[in-house]
Parts: C-alpha cells; sequence; structure tokens
C-alpha cells in the first residue's frame, strides 16, 4: 500500500559523533534541500506495516514495530533512565522521536553491510523516508516522526545531547537490549523540573537489511483487499450484541408489560411515583445508569457478594450485558405499554367484568389483542436501544473480547486504537441494523392504519 507523504525541507540534518572515531560529522548539503519534492509514492509498504522499501535505496527495513510508552523504573537498585526494550540481542535499528529531536541508532556494523553512509545527504534521506512512512503506518493515531525538525545520526552506543544522553544496545536484563534516555549526570530528564528536561513521544525499531533481502508484498487491491478485510475482522462483537440484545428483549417485553399493567392498578398518586420510577432510566445519561448499577451490583455491595459467593459473579460477565440493556431499553417498553392501555375504553374492560371474565383474561384477550399495534412498535423499539447500548454496558460489564465486547463498545476501542476501517464497518452494520428497525415500524405501522380504515369503512 502506497503512502503519499509531502516531505518539506529538512533543515539542520546532522550526524552526531559519539562513542567512536568512526561516526562521521554532523553534515548538510544541497541533497537534503530536494527531499520536499522527492516522490514518496515511491515507498512501498509491507501489508502488515513492518516492511518497506524505496526505489533507488540500496537498503530496505524489516521487521518495524514501534513502542509508545516505555519505562522507568530502576532495575536492580540502580537507574538506567527512561527505557524502550528493543530485542532479545544486539545490533537493531533504534530510533528515540523527542519533541524537535529524532535520534536514530545505526550500529556500524550495520551500516557497513546494508550500504548506509552517514555521511551521505542521499542515504539519510533514503533512510528517514523509510522511518516516516512505517512510522506514519503503525502510529494509530499517536505522535509520529516528522521530517521538521533535529534529526541525528550516530552508530556510537552513546550519544550525549544538550546535557542529554542517549545510549543503545544497553543489556540491562540477561537477553534484554534497551534504548535509554537519562540526564548526562544520571538524572531523570523526563521530570520537568530538570534543565536537561526532555519531552519523549515513542521510539521506533528495525532491521536494516540489504534491498535484494527484503521482500515488501503490498496490501491486495479491489475485491481481494475487501476479502482480506473481511476475513480479517473478529465477528465476536456481532454474535454477542445478537446474544445480548435477544435475551434482553424477552426480559424488557415481559417486565415492560407487567409494568405498565401494574402501574393502572394502583391508587392515581402512587402512580405518578411508580412511573417516575419506571421512566428515569430514560432521561439519565447511560453512563450514570452504568455507574449506579456498579454501585448497586459491585463486590462492595451484600447483592454483589452475594452473587461472588454463589459462583455468579455479575460485574464484568455476559450477564452483565444483558442487565444494562434491560435497565436503559426498559422505559421505551413500558411507556408504550401504558400509553396503549390508557387507549382502551374503561368501559369495554368493565364490561368484560360483568361477564364474569378474570383480570387475567381480561389481559390476554381484551388488553392485549387491542393494544398489540403499540405494544410491537415498543418492543422493536427497545430492540434498538438495546442493540446500541455502550455507556452503561462499559460502566458494569466492562470491554472484554468475545465476552462483553458488544458492537458500540468495537466501534469506540477500535476507533481509539487507531483501526479507523474496522470501526466504520461496525458502524455500517449498527445502521443497517437501525434502519431494518425503522422500516418495520413504518411498515408495520401503515398495515395497521389500513386495518383501521377497512374496518371503520
Amino acid at each position: 500500500m502506497a503512502l503519499f507523504l509531502a516531505l518539506p525541507l529538512a533543515p539542520g540534518l546532522a550526524f552526531a559523533a559519539a562513542g567512536g572515531e568512526d561516526d562521521p560529522a554532523a553534515a548538510e548539503g544541497a541533497a537534503d534541500a530536494q527531499d520536499a519534492t522527492a516522490a514518496d509514492d515511491a515507498v512501498s509498504l509491507a501489508a502488515d506495516g513492518t516492511a518497506a522499501s524505496l526505489d533507488g535505496s540500496p537498503f530496505s527495513l524489516e521487521g518495524f514495530s514501534r513502542s509508545q510508552v516505555g519505562s522507568n523504573s530502576d532495575i536492580g537498585g540502580a537507574y538506567a533512565g527512561y527505557r524502550y526494550l528493543v530485542s532479545d540481542e544486539p545490533g537493531s535499528l533504534a530510533v528515540i522521536a523527542a519533541e524537535g529531536l529524532t535520534v536514530v541508532y545505526v550500529p556500524a556494523e550495520v551500516a557497513q553491510a546494508v550500504g548506509f553512509d552517514a555521511g551521505s545527504s542521499e542515504s539519510r534521506s533514503f533512510l528517514k523516508r523509510l522511518l516516516v512512512a512505517l512510522d506514519t503506518r503503525n502510529s494509530k493515531g499517536g505522535a509520529t516522526l516528522s521530517t521538521e525538525g533535529e534529526w541525528l545520526f550516530t552508530s556510537g552506543t552513546e550519544l550525549v545531547q544538550d546535557g542529554v544522553a542517549y545510549r543503545f544496545d544497553q543489556e540491562l536484563k540477561p537477553g534484554e537490549f534497551y534504548a535509554c534516555v537519562i540526564g548526562e549526570d544520571g538524572s531523570d530528564v523526563t521530570v520537568a523540573s530538570n534543565p536537561a528536561h526532555v519531552r519523549l513521544s515513542h521510539a521506533d525499531f528495525a532491521t536494516l537489511a540489504p534491498a535484494a533481502d527484503v521482500e515488501v508484498v503490498g496490501a491486495a487491491t479491489g475485491l481481494a483487499a475487501l476479502g482480506e478485510f473481511l476475513g480479517g475482522i473478529d465477528l465476536s462483537p456481532l454474535w454477542v450484541t445478537l446474544k445480548t440484545t435477544l435475551t434482553a428483549i424477552v426480559f424488557i417485553f415481559i417486565l415492560g408489560l407487567a409494568a405498565a399493567y401494574f402501574s393502572l392498578r394502583i391508587p392515581a398518586r402512587a402512580q405518578d411515583i411508580a412511573d417516575s420510577i419506571f421512566t428515569i432510566p430514560m432521561v439519565l445519561p447511560p453512563t450514570v445508569c452504568g455507574f449506579l448499577l456498579l454501585l448497586a451490583f459491585g463486590k462492595n455491595t451484600g447483592v454483589g457478594q452475594w452473587f461472588i459467593d454463589i459462583g455468579f459473579p455479575l460485574i464484568f460477565s455476559w450477564q452483565a450485558t444483558v442487565i444494562a440493556a434491560v435497565v436503559v431499553a426498559f422505559p421505551l417498553m413500558y411507556r408504550s405499554a401504558r400509553g396503549a392501555f390508557e387507549n382502551l375504553d374503561p368501559n369495554m374492560l368493565d364490561a368484560a367484568r360483568t361477564l364474569g371474565w378474570s383480570n387475567a383474561k381480561i389481559f390476554f384477550k381484551l388488553m392485549l389483542p387491542l393494544s398489540w399495534s403499540s405494544i410491537a412498535a415498543g418492543t422493536v423499539l427497545s430492540f434498538a436501544r438495546a442493540l446500541g447500548e455502550f455507556g452503561a454496558t462499559l460502566f458494569l460489564a466492562g470491554n472484554y473480547l468475545g465476552i462483553t465486547r458488544t458492537i458500540p463498545i468495537a466501534i469506540y476501542f477500535e476507533w481509539m486504537n487507531g483501526n479507523t476501517d474496522v470501526a466504520i464497518f461496525w458502524t455500517i452494520v449498527i445502521m443497517l441494523f437501525s434502519f431494518v428497525v425503522i422500516l418495520f415500524i413504518n411498515l408495520w405501522g401503515r398495515r395497521t392504519t389500513k386495518y383501521r380504515r377497512r374496518a371503520e369503512a
């Protein structure tokens, strides 16, 4: 997949000598000024974003990885600086990105083997373009490398710049090699009060190899790309969503009808209180509903602890997704059923009682059939609301792939992780479901209207 990048003029491109006489001195050349007009469609990226090659470059990159954060704790009681784990063996190309500064470590033996000349503006330009392309491909919404600012190249294992030491190939633990950033005096440069404070962004690692030895397989195009995309999507959010919604709608239907029937059989003043209680989840933000449910069923409550004791913990389980969906969608079913029951002719109900019908018979034989149109619409709307539930589910059930990750949660976290294509896919899926629901309601309402017009005629 070709990555189009506009490379502006890179002033101050330099090679910093550190740790040995083999490192060339800092250099700038007229060829660097041509970077801005270089055609970056010449950069070929592997479909998985781990390798890249560039037309005319004698070397390529493979095994690319990106570390967004590092570690700043002591090792064996000694402070080694802010560190990024690179590999289990030395000799990897490493990049440390900071605000306004990019430090690139190319081991001397590797540079010699692949034909990378740090004193050549052309070699530096090739490597910069490869690194920027791969870094951008793997950024997932984070900060990316830029040709702007200062770039320093070194083949020594330590480079000191403005009181900050950048160290590479540091075996801080057996079989673990790190890239470290530490003050020249051994201080923590990530602390803002440090005079040598540096704002670190991220780090990149890769293997620099001869271009002939690296095979870059680009992404598929057309229908093949679509097939690969669909084949790589984990469909578990769809099954979790359907399972959750179908289970929840059974409880919503029964509880909604029961609550509507109950609220009409109690005194008028009590009806107002009951109606407020049954309706309030519809007006509260879903996150508030989820927080209240977490307080009610958490492990620190009697109810939550009881479920834990019987081996059936509710929090962060699939059952929690059902509870969250029932709570937020229940008011729609309740309001639809209650409105339908209120519109029934009370004289007709009284006449049924005078004929000896029981309340149960009146409900199932008279009230339900006459109110079925509104009840069906309420059921479909409740289904749609449960289908799109996000806030309460995330609070109560969390985000566990294959267990509690529903489609709305998948959309959010895929977008947060930079997988915009997958987020768009799930957005289309949920929109199609919503479209079908609305279409069903419209067709059902039209059918009911025709039936009534024929009956009146």
